[in-house]
This record gives structure tokens, sequence and C-alpha cells, in this order.
């Protein structure tokens, strides 16, 4: 099976950077897509930021202010956010999107989220 473990979330007031870090993790061949995905209490989960390695696409509410990075070797990439704003505040969920293991059909994984907060 497939992990996708990340890291890099916590509290952090406006104005200020965070970088979240997104692993995966297992008998990986190949995938198409990575990204990240946020979601309020009370809201919608909603796209942040998606890389199939040669595109990225934002969500227009953070363009200019995040970056994802490209996805390595390793199967990780990173959102590095800079002048988060408190309607930042979400969970934070990294997505794998058609990942090829051996005898199993393209899947979708999610990892399990990271708390962003963006308090003063």
């Amino acid at each position: 099976q497939v992990q996708l473990v990340e890291s890099g979330g916590g509290l952090v007031q406006p104005g200020g950077s965070l970088t979240l870090s997104c692993a995966a993790s297992g008998r990986i061949l190949r995938l198409y897509a990575m990204g990240w995905y946020r979601q309020a209490p009370g809201k919608q989960r909603e796209l942040v930021a998606t890389t199939n390695g040669e595109t990225a696409n934002y969500a227009d509410a953070v363009k200019g202010r995040f970056t994802i990075s490209n996805i390595n070797a390793n199967n990780s990439m990173y959102l590095q956010m800079n002048s988060l704003k408190p309607e930042d505040t979400a969970v934070y969920y990294c997505y794998a999107e058609k990942v090829l293991i051996p005898m199993h059909p393209f899947t979708d994984y999610w990892g399990q989220g990271t708390q962003v907060t963006v308090s003063s």
C-alpha cells in the first residue's frame, strides 16, 4: 500500500511563513500528480495547489503567496506558504493522484492531514 506522511504544520502569526512537506512511501512505480487540499471548520475540502512535475496549479486565494515544489525522485514535495492570513487556517491534506503500485489499479491517496493555524 501507499502512505502519505505530512509534516510542517503549526501555529504562525499573520504575515508569517510555513513549509509543509509530504512524502509518499510504498512500492510506487509511478504517479501522475501530487498536491495539497485544505479544509477549514464548517467548510468543504478545497484545492490549494497541485503539480504533475510539469505544471503547477493554484487556487486563486493562494496565488502569489504559496509555492508548490516539483515532485522529487523519492515521491516527495513541499508547499511553501508565505504571507499567511487567518483565513488560511485549516487542516491541510497531501494528495497523490493516479498512483501505480504492483498488482493494483491506479489509485488516489490522501494523507492524514496537518493543522495550520494563523493567529496572533
